[in-house]
């Protein structure tokens, strides 16, 4: 059954000013549940964690009930969840605690497709410790991972192989299970970025061979942080630097300071609004924010809600591409890989993307202009800087395209 867009619409009070939004891998609109979460929250009563009072309770329920949600949505065991501010902050957290067991001759493998997040902190520590850094290279042609590349720079050296599920520009999944499972036969860990990727398709980290992997919640609805989940015994060998009197159970070992308890709380209901999409459950189906459905388990409600999400976002990229193919060779369309995400990178013969940015905005279509922080893959692939990034979220509906191709049809 399909997501009634309209309805969902009416969720995000944001979408009420005229404008299109094509900017959702840069972060998206916000629903009304999630913003009322945050402030139910922080109006409390809350203070510090504990059993002994209300105040304590409330911020206890906040970090427990982060924690199951995004255990359903990430297919991972509870205590193998931690809170960060971002997911750049989580790679860099843990790239030095990694770091800590490479010494000088070890080898680490990254990728040109991913964001500089999951590539300068991995780089800075293996200039710290003496590591040498190998590289799996795009295919120009395909803008795909070249495996061939990958299988000449892994070796029984290796002891980290760091690779995007989605690309945040491009858009390209590449097949990481295949890479994760080359890496654990040479006995190397594997962290993967999947803050594009979560934004499209329930993640299930056992089943990609991810022993790290971070996304961020306000790619997909939530507020402002980030979130890591990890294998369970590879959280439990990692030693972070960490205050002495802090806790040294996983995950609280990993989470530095006092907790956003009223985040972790809009973070918790951008999953429960997901999982209230669930075409299948009580209620008028698809309406976002209705009392979530009782058929089956948060997760099982998550993955028919995003099934039919995925959906929803594949028709509306297929027109946002016929509409751009009728516009001709004057747009070059980047975005090739035969598995991708509804993400589309365009540039503009003999024209400035900013041009282009500013002409859309001008006409109330939010499309940004950049590298987005793809420093790789724009070197990579010869990419003119800036580029136009036209990047789908679930309540972007037709009129938006119609308005997104209009603009550019009027640029040109």
């Amino acid at each position: 059954m399909a997501i009634d867009v309209a309805a969902l619409r009416a969720h995000f009070p944001s979408l009420t000013q005229g404008l299109a939004f094509f900017d959702g891998p840069g972060g998206t609109q916000t629903p009304a549940p999630v913003a009322e979460a945050v402030t139910r929250t922080m109006t409390g009563p809350l203070s510090n964690r504990g059993l002994v009072n209300a105040s304590e309770r409330n911020a206890e329920q906040a970090v427990a009930g982060f924690r199951a949600a995004y255990a359903d949505l990430l297919g991972v065991p509870e205590t193998a969840v931690v809170h960060g501010r971002s997911a750049t902050q989580l790679t860099y957290d843990f790239s030095r605690t990694l770091a800590k067991g490479w010494r000088p001759g070890d080898e680490i493998v990254l990728s040109q497709l991913d964001h500089d997040s999951n590539v300068r902190p991995w780089i800075q520590a293996a200039e710290r410790a003496g590591v040498t850094v190998r590289w799996i290279e795009i295919d120009g042609a395909s803008t795909e991972l070249d495996l061939g590349s990958y299988e000449r720079a892994l070796s029984p050296r290796t002891r980290l192989v760091a690779v995007t599920a989605a690309s945040n520009v491009l858009g390209t999944r590449p097949p990481v299970r295949r890479i994760a499972d080359r890496a654990h036969e040479m006995g190397a860990l594997v962290f993967v970025d999947g803050v594009h990727y979560a934004a499209h398709h329930l993640v299930d980290v056992p089943a990609l061979g991810a022993d790290l992997f971070v996304c961020s919640p306000y790619k997909f609805l939530g507020p402002h942080c980030g979130v890591l989940a990890g294998s369970p015994g590879v959280l439990e060998a990692l030693v972070p630097d960490k205050l002495l009197p802090s806790p040294d159970t996983v995950p609280e070992r990993f989470e530095f300071g006092t907790l956003p308890y009223e985040i972790l709380a809009g973070a918790t209901a951008a999953v429960d609004f997901l999982a209230a999409l669930d075409p299948g459950g009580p209620g008028r189906p698809g309406v976002a924010g209705d009392t979530p459905g009782t058929a089956g388990s948060r997760r099982e409600r998550l993955a028919r809600s995003l099934r039919s999400l995925h959906d929803h976002e594949n028709a509306v990229r297929a027109r946002v591409e016929e509409g751009l193919r009728a516009l001709g060779d004057a747009i070059t369309v980047h975005s090739r890989a035969r598995d991708r995400t509804p993400t589309v990178l365009l540039s503009f013969e003999g024209r400035d993307a900013r041009e282009a940015q500013a002409h859309l905005a001008a006409r109330g279509v939010v499309a940004p202009a950049g590298s987005f922080y793809a420093y790789e893959a724009f070197t990579a692939l010869k990419l003119d800087d800036p580029a136009l990034r036209v990047g789908l979220a679930p309540y972007n509906d037709t009129e938006d395209v119609d308005r997104l191709l209009d603009g550019l049809a009027s640029f040109l």
